[in-house]
């Protein structure tokens, strides 16, 4: 029996793959997206609409979902939205080697700027699915889930609610999760037919006034962030299969990795050619998760500096005794703007990354990508010896999965919201 992408999505792949994006495609990219896609391949997309460490998310999901349907996905930018709203669209390919994501999950993707000019102004087409519309039945009027991305590409899209059985959980429960299988299974003849023939709900196009059925050459979804197997917040948990098979596999570009390791080498001191020494990164989020502390008082309801402390001492203490690592320098990432509590965090001999003071630093500052913080913290705390973070949150618990997976190094997340929340 020959071996699918599918029968591959369960283990790894026996021998590295060649890249070759341009095998899925008949050429340059073109003013109309269909004129580039081959009539042997399907394909499968989606978009994007939440801060940036959701999004990675949601595009493993997509990938996951490419894997388990025998698809080629293609992968949108990402939006500067939650970055630098001044800031055109990053290229997927230019923060995550996808040459080496390729490789390492036995199948291509394509970008979306290599299947479509980015300058042309045509308007395509296309009918996708709805999931949003479904798993937010409990409002009153749901609506699929739009996306900046769909203006930029120019798509105009036909949105056509999916099933109820796509659902994760029961309908009586609100948590806006569906299933990669049930999601998967529309991408095939049978489960395809059979939900158009229920008539289900349509939503014409915008600029063209046109009702399609979801397309089966492009299979697409709105919204894949909320999707998982078997329990919500899936990314979460160690058998993850989206993390498991996908995103493990999201590797930093070398050039996002080299100017990261800059910074953090000019953050600790470290001079000439001295190798960067083993640290542990720390991701502290308070922000907006102040809004979710329900009447405890700020400093009541995030984890003090001491009790942040008291984790990384027990970071430290199992790379000691379980790699015999010794991670002195502590390095900081954190979206608190109180100048006392950064006090404190010097006080305690920990450092971090003054992107101000780097600014006046051209040689840095000005490397493209290097100038937004948020994709340089994300490296930094992947590449700690161990890692502490915010529970709750996603780029921690991205920097937990990494530093387990790519150093077999320590995590803790911290509980929050009393003042007694984290003790163990």
């Amino acid at each position: 029996m020959a071996t699918t992408i599918s029968d591959r999505a369960l283990r790894p792949p026996a021998h590295p793959t060649i890249f070759d994006s341009q095998s899925y495609v008949q050429g340059p990219p073109t003013q109309r997206f269909r004129d580039n896609l081959r009539n042997d391949t399907k394909y499968i997309t989606s978009w994007t609409s939440a801060g940036w460490t959701n999004d990675v998310i949601t595009y493993g999901n997509l990938i996951y979902l490419a894997l388990i349907t025998d698809r080629i996905p293609i992968i949108p930018k990402f939006l500067s939205t939650h970055i630098d709203p001044s800031a055109p669209p990053f290229i997927f390919g230019d923060v995550i080697d996808v040459p080496r994501l390729s490789r390492a999950i036995g199948i291509h993707l394509l970008q979306w700027h290599e299947v479509k000019d980015p300058k042309s102004q045509l308007f395509d087409d296309l009918g996708c699915w709805s999931v949003w519309e479904t798993v937010q039945q409990h409002k009153q009027i749901p609506e699929p889930r739009q996306s900046p991305s769909l203006n930029l590409l120019k798509l105009d899209i036909s949105w056509t609610r999916t099933p109820p059985w796509v659902e994760l959980t029961s309908p009586s429960k609100q948590d806006n999760h569906a299933s990669f299988w049930s999601l998967a299974s529309l991408g095939f003849p049978e489960a395809r037919e059979s939900s158009l023939r229920l008539s289900p709900t349509n939503h014409p196009s915008t600029h063209h006034y046109l009702s399609l059925p979801p397309d089966d050459h492009v299979l697409c979804f709105d919204f894949l962030y909320y999707v998982s197997a078997h329990h919500t917040w899936e990314w979460e948990l160690d058998y993850s299969p989206a993390w498991r098979f996908v995103g493990r596999h999201m590797r930093w570009t070398a050039r996002m990795e080299g100017i990261a390791d800059m910074h953090v080498r000019r953050a600790m001191g470290v001079l000439g050619d001295e190798p960067t020494p083993p640290y542990v990164s720390i991701h502290i989020r308070h922000g907006d998760f102040s809004e979710q502390c329900e009447g405890v008082p700020i400093d009541q309801c995030f984890a003090s500096l001491p009790v942040i402390a008291r984790r990384v001492s027990e970071v430290q203490d199992e790379l000691r005794t379980r790699k015999g690592i010794d991670a002195t320098h502590v390095l900081m990432t954190s979206d608190e703007t109180d100048p006392e509590w950064w006090d404190g965090v010097r006080a305690l001999g920990w450092t971090w990354v003054d992107y101000e003071a780097e600014k006046t630093e051209e040689n840095l500052w000005e490397m493209a990508l290097g100038r937004y913080p948020v994709f340089i913290d994300a490296i930094i705390q992947s590449h700690g010896a161990g890692f502490v973070g915010t529970r709750g949150s996603t780029m921690s618990t991205l920097a937990s999965r990494r530093v387990e997976s790519w150093h077999d190094g320590a995590t803790r997340l911290m509980r929050w919201g009393t003042p007694s929340a984290d003790d163990h």
